[in-house]
């Protein structure tokens, strides 16, 4: 498919309102407010493309930019492909789920994080928060260096309630998902997300709460899927 051929398949499954929630959220025009199983519908038509991932996400339209990392071909994309998303990622659901997802798939996830988690700029050092996030999800713990993944809760316990509001969010979510993801840390995370407690989030006016932690990861361990990782960082 083109550019020109997705963007008529978007506007058909435009919704109105799903426009109005995205843009409470973060989402400004122009975009057509296309919900995600229906952006699935298209996946399914193209499966993965590089190039046209690459085209979509110039566009700045926020249904083509989620959509492009939903056909990324992770194992194509550059370095300077991720930073360059990285930095036109505008709001949270692409910062940090879109580049997140590809960034942690692709080769270059982990230095990427590292490097990002430390920028002055929101958005980018929460895409790096996120991406860690990703990484512990699907990389099994024998390749995850756990001596840097502990360092990083204790950074996460020293700083979150300092950092910047999506940098709280997101950092929150590293604990969660290192507690959730990595057995022999489960431990370590779990003091961490107490010592932090209640992380406060401003959400934009919206009734989205920031999940605690400690709740969170005891409900993964009550149903008996610690430690389960999955295929793909991309849903």
């Amino acid at each position: 498919m083109t550019v020109e051929e997705v963007f008529k398949e978007l506007e058909l499954y435009g919704n109105e309102g799903t426009k109005k929630v995205l843009m409470k959220h973060g989402a400004r025009e122009p975009f057509y407010g296309v919900k995600v199983q229906d952006l699935k519908k298209i996946v399914k038509k193209i499966k993965k493309d590089y190039h046209l991932s690459l085209e979509l996400y110039a566009t700045g339209n926020s249904d083509a930019m989620y959509l492009a990392g939903l056909i990324a071909d992770a194992d194509l994309m550059t370095k300077a492909d991720l930073q360059l998303w990285a930095k036109e990622a505008y709001w949270y659901m692409i910062s940090e789920y879109t580049v997140p997802w590809i960034a942690a798939e692709s080769n270059f996830g982990y230095e990427l994080a590292l490097e990002w988690i430390e920028s002055e700029e929101e958005t980018i050092a929460a895409t790096g928060w996120a991406t860690l996030s990703s990484l512990v999800g699907i990389k099994e713990d024998e390749v995850l260096d756990l001596k840097k993944l502990k360092d990083l809760l204790l950074k996460v316990e020293k700083e979150i309630h300092e950092a910047k509001n999506r940098v709280r969010y997101t950092m929150n979510g590293f604990v969660i998902a290192v507690g959730a993801s990595v057995v022999s840390l489960t431990d370590d995370a779990m003091k961490v997300a107490y010592k932090i407690g209640k992380v406060q989030v401003e959400m934009g006016g919206t009734s989205c709460k920031v999940p605690y932690a400690p709740d969170y990861i005891q409900k993964v361990i009550n149903r008996g899927s610690l430690g389960k990782k999955r295929k793909m960082a991309r849903c």
